[in-house]
């Protein structure tokens, strides 16, 4: 059995067995090298985690790209992280020069690649890695309480197998290693059903259209569970590290 084969072989998408609930920064912290690193940050969103790693001090530097026009022109606005440049693009055309990072980061932005554009976006992250570099993706498994709630209005269930999928692909054509998959859960709270309507419904990267009939729906499940402290759930994640073959 060849080495991609038996590494597709290993891989699982979900392990309904984890129980762990860890912060993922100290995921981060035990499975990459940090130190003096050239990181590249797919979809990074509010930055919250791109700030993290930077002020931490131990990277070179991050590129953090977003493909949101609205979430990338508010990221522009940051100003006191030097070591941090923010671009507009997504996975499938990264703006940057073959070999240029050690460390690639998705954190649960896979699986808004458009479908037909998964495998185009692992090959672009193989051209800009640099050989021996790292590929970090952690992607939200369909599962648990939150997920419930989500699918209600936002079914994933489809992109997020396909983003797997991809990850298989790609391991299977030889371009990346696997090296450890993780699986564990973190914590996700809200304050109020406010807070979840302006952190999750309106987000900007996706148009959430949700009729009157089915808002209310979601607004009943979300405050059922909703205390005087507001309410935190558990999200199981799966974290693939790959490395692209020196």
């Amino acid at each position: 059995m060849s080495v991609a084969l038996n590494n597709v072989v290993k891989m699982k998408i979900c392990d309904p067995l984890a129980s762990d609930c860890r912060d993922e920064r100290e995921v981060l912290e035990s499975l990459l090298p940090f130190e003096a690193a050239a990181v590249l940050e797919l979809g990074c969103g509010r930055a919250e985690k791109t700030r993290t790693i930077a002020e931490a001090g131990k990277v070179a530097s991050i590129t953090a790209m977003e493909v949101d026009r609205i979430q990338h022109a508010a990221n522009l606005r940051i100003t006191d992280l030097p070591q941090v440049t923010f671009a507009l693009g997504g996975a499938e055309a990264i703006p940057a020069a073959d070999a240029q990072f050690d460390i690639v980061l998705m954190f649960k932005s896979l699986h808004h690649v458009p479908l037909d554009k998964m495998d185009r976006a692992m090959a672009e992250i193989l051209r800009v890695m640099r050989p021996g570099g790292l590929l970090y993706v952690s992607e939200p498994v369909f599962a648990g309480e939150y997920n419930e709630i989500i699918r209600i209005f936002h079914d994933e269930q489809a992109v997020r197998e396909e983003a797997f999928a991809s990850i298989v692909r790609a391991i299977s054509a030889g371009l990346f290693d696997l090296v450890e998959q993780e699986f564990f859960d973190t914590e996700i709270h809200f304050d109020s059903f406010e807070q979840f309507e302006a952190r999750v419904i309106k987000v900007t990267h996706t148009d959430h259209r949700l009729s009157p009939e089915l808002y209310d729906v979601v607004r009943r499940m979300f405050m059922s569970r909703l205390g005087p402290q507001g309410v935190s759930f558990r999200q199981p994640l799966r974290v693939d590290l790959l490395r692209r073959p020196r």
